[in-house]
């Protein structure tokens, strides 16, 4: 902490370069007629300027520091364009053409996973980034937390482990949440025992963008992304104040409430966002167990950004979450409790995490420093029965960034620390692990039509030892409507108690981690792309991507019941094994995007074959509860700023359960609307019309019904919803 003090110091008061600031002039013209465009708006990030054309399409923006930026441009009835560059550029201007409405590409974003602010175009990396509409969309459709962004993309199954509490984890490729590390603006605040309801306490509200890398990505920021890493992405504030509000009701008895404030001056910025969730018990199928608990949420996301000089930028926020969630038996909810209807579980958590950032800019060249500090709280409660924990981490990472003019360096350093307590307990499953790490990136364009993205990451492990993690991407432009994209690298995830298995027995009986004999998990794996844009008949835009992935996980961690312990007063007595044998994922997925004026069409299929290839019964087995094939068909009509309609249908193929049985397979349908004016806008969503429910099928909770037992969850449970609000826009 003291070097990082010194560091941010001396950063903070360096004598500014020689280089002095240069000014960069843009023409913004019709990309069909040449014509200028009057008053196009032009952003430089980072560094936040702006401009807006004159009469003859030009403008002039500063530019602080040689360097790669993002510029983007947008105009009333044009497609808004970002492009990546290296400035100063060649030439004594930038033209820049946009595309009317009509006929629109894809809209290009820029990414910052693999920290570099690039445009998705031109990243090696194949990142799936979730922005704008699609994100707004989703958000009107769950405002509680982030499960339906994952959720419906392909690939990405939400996997609830509680029938009665709603717990639920991330799958990426048929993975286990485990293996899929979650970010926020690059901080990794939701690890260890902190992953536990993490996407269900995580609103969407104050999010610009998810970012989503599939397969192995330890490289980039440490172990735990095996399967992949999510991104999220928050708000930052812009030229123009923003203030927003919302209000969701359900017919499943939920609420939600949120705002949202953003404004920035010459030297200063500020983002808040607080929200208020709440959900009463509901039992739609009259089981007398909750299909949805009853919680209540409380969420403040402050943010200060502080612009110290044009090339040095410093911002301080911190987050804030409590929750009290409760569900099990309808009587007990009700306070009707008696010795046969006794059966609850309580999930009370606090999650609290600062965040620092420091960006300064020398001649081609960015200094960044982050740090972060977290803490997280849960009681797990049932009868006869608690569980308590407290983790306390910390993030620190040093990174330092130098572009050319074909290649850009990226290499750093970062600790991270993570205290698990447990709290009345003498199972000896407390733990302390710290992790330093050094990491070294490189992007090169070797061609007009290849850009390789190499990476080293090694790490140093208290527990576990040394990590080497290569990784290696290349971008092949084979035409300007046909790409590619080749990637693998190694991954590690430090063995802890809390998985999914672990998770579902709710740590009841499960034994400590062996560290004489314990064994990181590690993997190998590649994914291969190939993504074709054209125009049809000049009036269809179209989009086509398909990818393919294989990873190999080795050294699982398995958790079985030891025949020579004697079962505990409330059942068997588990522990975790490493698996003699690997877990293998391979599989493919298929994207298909189609525009039409005012209409898009979204189509996806993935074929996920995840299989147990270790000794025991279920040797080549398939992993339960992930569906081998799943079909995504999305359907959207929207006049921009007026109205927007939405289709939606989903088929989940049938999942493999840990008793060898088959679910039944099921479609999901849905249907979205909202209508906007200047300052508000109404909106209803149709979810799961339908009206699938698991306990349709069969009985999720088997008696007795004091000490209940459930089956795994395959299916929705809450079954056919309606939600709808407004939102304010001052």
């Amino acid at each position: 902490m003291k070097f990082l003090l010194l560091s941010l110091g001396v950063t903070l008061f360096a004598v500014p370069t020689a280089w002095g600031q240069q000014r960069l002039q843009v023409s913004v013209r019709d990309a069909a007629t040449g014509k200028p465009l009057i008053g196009a708006t032009v952003r430089l990030l980072p560094g936040n300027t702006g401009a807006a054309a004159d009469t003859a399409g030009r403008l002039v923006l500063d530019v602080p520091a040689p360097g790669r930026y993002a510029l983007t441009s947008s105009y009333i009835g044009y497609q808004s364009q970002t492009d990546s560059l290296t400035l100063p550029a060649p030439g004594d201007t930038l033209t820049i053409r946009l595309a009317a409405v009509e006929g629109e590409l894809l809209e290009e974003v820029v990414v910052s996973s693999t920290r570099s602010n690039r445009s998705i175009d031109d990243i090696p990396t194949r990142i799936e980034a979730i922005t704008g509409e699609e994100l707004e969309e989703k958000a009107n459709m769950r405002p509680g937390d982030i499960r339906m962004q994952l959720n419906e993309s392909t690939g990405i199954q939400v996997q609830q482990t509680s029938p009665v509490s709603a717990n639920a984890n991330i799958r990426i490729q048929g993975l286990d949440g485990r293996y899929t590390q979650l970010l926020q603006d690059g901080f990794p605040l939701y690890s260890g025992f902190a992953a536990g309801l993490s996407i269900l306490q995580i609103p969407p509200l104050n999010l610009r963008q998810v970012e989503v890398i599939k397969g192995s990505a330890s490289t980039l920021y440490g172990g735990g992304a095996i399967a992949g890493l999510v991104n999220l992405i928050t708000k930052r504030p812009g030229e123009e104040p923003e203030l927003s509000f919302m209000a969701n009701g359900t017919s499943a008895r939920g609420l939600d409430l949120s705002g949202f404030w953003g404004q920035k001056s010459e030297k200063v910025g500020v983002t808040l966002f607080a929200a208020r969730n709440t959900q009463q018990e509901y039992d739609p199928g009259d089981t007398r167990f909750s299909a949805l608990p009853r919680y209540e949420r409380y969420t403040v996301n402050p943010k200060l950004y502080f612009y110290l000089t044009p090339t040095a930028t410093l911002s301080v926020g911190g987050m804030g979450n409590w929750e009290t969630r409760i569900g099990g038996d309808m009587r007990v909810l009700d306070g009707k409790a008696d010795d046969n209807h006794r059966y609850f579980e309580r999930n009370r958590s606090d999650r609290l995490a600062s965040q620092l950032q420091f960006d300064k800019r020398f001649a081609r060249s960015i200094l960044t420093l982050k740090n972060s500090v977290s803490t997280f709280n849960r009681v797990l409660t049932q009868p006869d029965y608690r569980f308590a924990g407290r983790q306390l981490a910390s993030f620190t990472e040093v990174s330092y960034t130098h572009t050319s003019e074909r290649a850009e360096w990226i290499a750093g350093g970062n600790l991270w620390t993570e205290r698990f307590t447990e709290n009345g307990a003498a199972l000896g499953r407390n733990y302390e692990h710290v992790t330093a790490g050094a990491f070294l990136q490189n992007n090169y364009k070797a061609a007009d039509w290849l850009t390789v993205e190499t990476g080293l990451r090694t790490d140093y492990h208290n527990r576990y030892g040394l990590f080497v993690l290569p990784r290696v991407s290349a971008l092949l432009r084979l035409s300007e409507k046909l790409t590619s994209r080749l990637s693998g690298g190694l991954g590690y995830k430090a063995p802890t108690i809390f998985t999914e298995e672990a998770e579902s027995l709710g740590f009841r009986n499960v034994l400590a981690i062996d560290q004489d004999n314990a064994r990181a998990e590690t993997s190998v794996g590649a994914n291969f792309d190939v993504n074709y844009r054209t125009t049809l008949f000049d009036v269809l835009d179209v989009s086509v991507n398909q990818l393919f992935f294989y990873t190999q996980l080795r050294h699982a961690l398995v958790l079985d019941i030891p025949a020579i312990i004697t079962p505990g007063p409330f059942g068997a007595v588990y522990r975790f094994a490493n698996a003699d044998g690997p877990i293998a994922s391979r599989g493919l997925e298929t994207n298909v995007r189609v525009g039409y004026e005012d209409f898009k069409l979204y189509a996806g299929y993935s074929l996920v074959d995840t299989r147990r290839r270790y000794t025991g019964e279920t040797f080549n087995s398939p992993i339960p509860l992930t569906a081998k094939h799943r079909v995504n068909l999305v359907g959207v009509y929207e006049q921009e700023g007026k109205c927007r309609v939405g289709v939606e249908a989903y088929y989940i193929g049938r999942k493999p359960l840990s008793t060898g049985e088959q679910s039944r397979s099921y479609w999901l349908m849905g249907l979205m609307g909202e209508r906007r004016w200047k300052h508000f806008s109404l909106f209803v969503n149709f979810e799961n019309l339908l009206n699938i429910r698991q306990d349709r099928y069969q009985a999720v909770v088997l008696p007795p019904t004091e000490r209940p037992s459930f089956r795994e969850v395959w299916a929705p449970l809450e079954g056919a919803v309606v939600n709808g609000g407004i939102k304010l826009f001052l």
